[in-house]
């Protein structure tokens, strides 16, 4: 009776303290990602929307009128270097308040990995599927400009230099070069966002933070006078947005 009662205690410990850090288990969990914004450290909604309000690098009062923007392929890697990719993607629309808090389709085992990561916009292989609930929103790319989609629509005003309002439409796709019936791609401009290490448990909450005022800073000073509509067939202006949006998305609250 006493060796039996010893066992029972062994293996009521080896259950009870069984490591929980390897994502090799069987356990599975579904994350949430939570999507907030900022402008610096001043949190953004859309209720801060359509009031000039903002200062960007440059010294240009600015307003956001519109904000939706597209993130695909979360991919969790574990501490050897295997890569759990969900394959899905997620439209962002700050404007609507959609999509600010996103479950994935796909469970993943519970478990401490070393990098969590998502790619801003398409890469060039999903970006040529067909999407039917992007396409009703609009979130197209003309043909001539190589078809696919938008990775960003963010639309605003600004006060130009007579202090007048003059409208911006600040929208990221694939860089293109030779609009028309041949386009060329000069180079890639989505981009992929490392969050770091990260332990997923079964009610995770992943919070993701964009500080905007990036887009506008690091590391091309962005002057709205100068760069502020018909964006799309200018390359230079999209490789300096793909730049420029290396520092916008970090790591915010992880919630177990």
């Amino acid at each position: 009776m006493k060796q039996t009662f010893i066992l029972f205690l062994i293996s009521l410990c080896v259950l009870s303290c069984s490591d929980n850090s390897d994502p090799s288990q069987n356990i599975s969990a579904t994350p949430t990602f939570k999507f907030s914004h900022y402008w610096n450290n001043e949190a953004v909604t859309s209720s801060d929307f359509s009031t000039i309000q903002y200062t960007n690098q440059n010294g240009d009062l600015l307003s956001i009128e519109r904000l939706r923007y597209v993130i695909s392929d979360i991919t969790f890697t574990t501490a050897t270097g295997e890569n759990l990719r969900l394959g899905d993607y997620n439209l962002v629309d700050v404007t609507n308040n959609n999509g600010l808090n996103y479950i994935p389709t796909t469970q993943i085992p519970i478990g401490t990995y070393a990098n969590v990561s998502f790619t801003f916009g398409f890469d060039n292989e999903d970006n040529a599927k067909n999407y039917l609930d992007l396409n009703s929103e609009s979130f197209n790319v003309p043909d001539m400009l190589g078809g696919g989609y938008h990775y960003m629509q963010f639309d605003g005003k600004y006060l130009d230099t007579n202090a007048t309002e003059q409208g911006f439409n600040y929208h990221a796709i694939r860089a293109v070069d030779n609009p028309g019936a041949n386009p060329t791609f000069p180079q890639d401009t989505f981009f992929t966002v490392n969050l770091g290490q990260i332990t997923i448990t079964n009610t995770v909450e992943i919070e993701i933070r964009a500080n905007l005022a990036e887009w506008f800073r690091n590391p091309n000073v962005w002057d709205l006078n100068e760069l502020n509509q018909t964006l799309m067939p200018n390359s230079a202006a999209q490789i300096m947005m793909f730049e420029n949006g290396q520092t916008v998305f970090s790591l915010g609250e992880v919630i177990p």
